[in-house]
């Protein structure tokens, strides 16, 4: 038997099996494409309104994708994954396994016949493990996240996967603080959908309320989040005009800041250390102030394997200049955490930096490594510590 013959016994076996009923689990191994962080493939059958799909959950390092995939397109992926992308697969069923495993040339089956496993239940059209349910909510369809019908649209999946997965890794956080009503500032909050996301799970989902104000320098969008936050009822949520390192944060238990773009991060960060706020967390977008730094001092010798490539050196600046937000952080009597929210194949700029007061360690060891690292990239000042006087 050929390579494609195998391939192809292996497909039929996925199409047979999704058609009866049988399919129990699907999964892919091996994987060494392009996606370094691909660890591996699941798929199960799942009845949706639309009819029976494969549901493949693709296994990141950090997070999970799942995509739910007519029959053709699943056959279609299986046929191109099995021929280059995965080395091995496994077919569970109700009556038998089938492994299917590559060695270069070499591809094989094998088949395992199986007693009294049970059908897995197909159904999926239940209520999803997120914080947003309500999807007949004012502000969703105002800020283009659902349509008229009251389902999430389309071209906004992503964005939604983005408020939620926000919203799990920030409702802990605020429910940690000691705070009884909480203020939340968003520092650059845009058309606010992470204030009205927070609001919303708060409101509905927890018995805690919040004060979140979001802190915007267009006041075209000041006003239009204050009217939907009105109609919205949501009483205690705003929006108030400023720029950010003017906005007076004084009361706020956390700062938080979304892709505020180069040093208006660091203006969000001073904030919430001036402020003394609880919890700070912000994404950090547009690392231009070190890169500029880097390229101008004189970096260590043992570097330039890797600052004399631009790409190396855009990806260098953005970790020096968030690494090094963090130890002033720490500096400031902050623990810190620095991790990826969402998978990069939505947002490139996906880490996020979580400072929670207290418990930091020595200062000064911080600020001798805060130097060591400067002398090392050849860095004369970071932006965040002129801000801070240090």
């Amino acid at each position: 038997m050929t390579a494609p013959d195998r391939i192809a016994e292996f497909t039929a076996a996925v199409a047979q099996t999704f058609t009866d009923g049988s399919l129990v689990r699907l999964k892919l191994g091996g994987y060494h494409g392009e996606e370094a962080d691909l660890k591996s493939v699941e798929a199960r059958r799942v009845s949706l309104k639309v009819g029976d799909r494969l549901s493949f959950v693709f296994r990141y390092k950090t997070t999970d994708i799942t995509k739910n995939v007519t029959l053709d397109e699943a056959i279609g992926f299986l046929e191109q994954g099995l021929a280059s992308g995965y080395r091995s697969a496994r077919l569970e069923t109700t009556g038998f396994d089938l492994q299917f495993e590559r060695q270069n040339d070499k591809l094989r089956l094998k088949r395992t016949e199986v007693k009294g496993r049970e059908a897995v239940e197909a159904s999926h059209d239940r209520t999803k493990n997120r914080p947003l349910t309500d999807m007949s909510a004012p502000w969703l369809h105002a800020l283009g996240i659902t349509g008229k019908d009251g389902v999430v649209r389309n071209d906004a999946q992503d964005k939604f996967r983005q408020i939620n997965k926000m919203v799990e890794i920030f409702a802990p956080l605020i429910q940690a603080l000691k705070a009884e009503n909480p203020r939340i500032v968003d520092m650059g909050a845009g058309k606010g959908y992470l204030d009205f996301a927070l609001y919303d799970h708060f409101a509905k989902g927890t018995d805690r309320s919040l004060e979140v104000i979001g802190v915007e320098l267009r006041p075209a969008l000041v006003e239009a989040g204050n009217a939907l936050a009105k109609k919205s009822r949501f009483a205690g949520l705003r929006f108030e005009a400023g720029n950010i390192l003017d906005y007076d944060a004084s009361g706020a238990d956390a700062v938080i800041a979304l892709h505020a773009c180069d040093t208006a991060t660091d203006d969000a960060i001073f904030q919430g250390i001036k402020a003394g706020a609880g919890l700070i967390a912000v994404a950090p977008c547009c690392h231009k102030q070190i890169r500029r730094e880097i390229e101008a001092g004189t970096s260590d010798d043992r570097l330039d394997f890797l600052l004399r490539h631009g790409t190396f050196m855009e990806k260098q600046a953005e970790m020096v200049t968030d690494g090094l937000r963090a130890l002033l952080l720490e500096a400031s009597g902050y623990r810190t955490k620095v991790f990826e929210f969402v998978s990069d194949a939505h947002t490139p700029k996906n880490n996020l930096i979580v400072a929670q007061k207290g418990n930091a360690g020595s200062r000064e060891a911080v600020l001798d490594r805060i130097a060591d690292v400067k002398a090392m990239f050849g860095i004369k000042k970071h932006y965040l510590e002129g801000l801070l006087g240090l």
